[in-house]
């Protein structure tokens, strides 16, 4: 569990079953069942090798260690290890999959937004200065 930033996480076990729309502001370890949806904007799941998740996911960062049946929205990073199995497509800006990972899907990697319009305004405003 080394991959989670901070300390502070909830610990979902493997003898838990979870039905319905999960949501929060801090890190999430799921071993156990969750069915429905997973809202983690600005933070990080990991599902674990014993993980059974059928729900959609938005967060920061997801780290796939067991079976997943849904869709992947990650702000920053996702993570395939070689015991995933991932039926559904994923949306991310960068993507790890282990040898060995299942994934059956689409993917989509996104460039982050806030660097590329930065970039653009100030080559805009360089060219700009060059014709005077």
């Amino acid at each position: 569990m080394g991959t989670l930033g901070s300390g502070d996480f909830a610990h979902i076990g493997k003898s838990v079953r979870i039905k319905g729309d999960v949501s929060g502001s801090e890190d999430i370890y799921v071993d156990g069942q969750v069915e429905g949806s997973i809202q983690l904007n600005g933070n990080s799941l990991t599902i674990g090798p014993n993980g059974n998740v059928r729900a959609n996911i938005s967060a920061r960062n997801v780290i796939v260690g067991g079976t997943l049946d849904g869709n992947i929205q990650a702000g920053e990073r996702t993570e395939l290890r070689k015991s995933a199995v991932v039926n559904g497509d994923v949306q991310t800006q960068r993507i790890a999959i282990e040898e060995g990972a299942y994934f059956k899907g689409k993917l989509e990697i996104q460039k982050p937004q806030a660097e590329s319009t930065t970039m653009a305004a100030s080559a805009f405003s360089g060219t700009a200065e060059q014709r005077k």
